[in-house]
């Protein structure tokens, strides 16, 4: 799944940088909907495993991965809404505040790429930098944008439109990366060993 919501924002950051985002929804709707056919099929696949019984190890570990499969699958989502949006407001998106997005593209990209190297490896100081990233960068990027935003709106009221698409864009990655986050925690959990069955998800 983590190979796939990284095909969706490779597709976002090279529409940017050919300028051309005609199509760029339907691309990345269709590696969406492959994260949703997976996201069921490994969720079927986990419940199988379950109802076999596992050794506390292998439960552990697909404990896991059953209840990071909501969090993955919500970036994909968060990805596709915001292809969404460049391309809709493909005539603007060289404005200052659409490209302050980004940046947080490329970041969320790098944290993907940690992430599963953490989840195939089992590598908790790729899950620390995951949530270092977030805690050190993706918040303050967040921030940039909404200031950015804000600031069109005011002085430009006629682009209130462009502003809040800004803004929402900003939100859905900001939660994208929440999302990541959220299964660093997981792994890293699990990797140190202090990951009890019965902890909540």
């Amino acid at each position: 799944m983590l190979s796939i919501i990284l095909d969706e924002l490779h597709a976002i950051r090279e529409a940017n940088t050919r300028a051309e985002f005609a199509g760029l929804s339907a691309r990345t709707e269709l590696l969406e909907h492959e994260t949703n056919a997976l996201d069921i099929e490994l969720e079927d696949a986990c419940l199988a495993a379950f109802a076999r019984g596992l050794p506390e190890d292998e439960l552990t570990f697909h404990l896991m991965v059953f209840r990071s499969l909501s969090n993955l699958e919500r970036v994909g989502d968060y990805a596709f809404k915001v292809a969404r949006d460049l391309e809709t407001f493909a005539p603007s998106t060289r404005s200052a505040t659409l490209q302050d997005a980004l940046p947080l593209i490329e970041l969320l990209s790098q944290m993907v790429e940690h992430l599963a190297f953490a989840f195939s490896e089992l590598d908790a100081a790729a899950a620390r930098e995951v949530m270092r990233m977030d805690f050190e960068q993706v918040d303050a990027l967040y921030e940039q944008m909404n200031r950015a935003s804000l600031t069109r709106l005011v002085e430009h009221p006629e682009d209130s439109e462009m502003a809040l698409t800004a803004n929402r864009m900003a939100r859905h990655l900001e939660r994208l990366g929440d999302h990541l986050v959220n299964v660093a925690e997981r792994v890293e959990t699990l990797v140190s060993g202090n990951h009890p069955a019965a902890r909540a998800g």
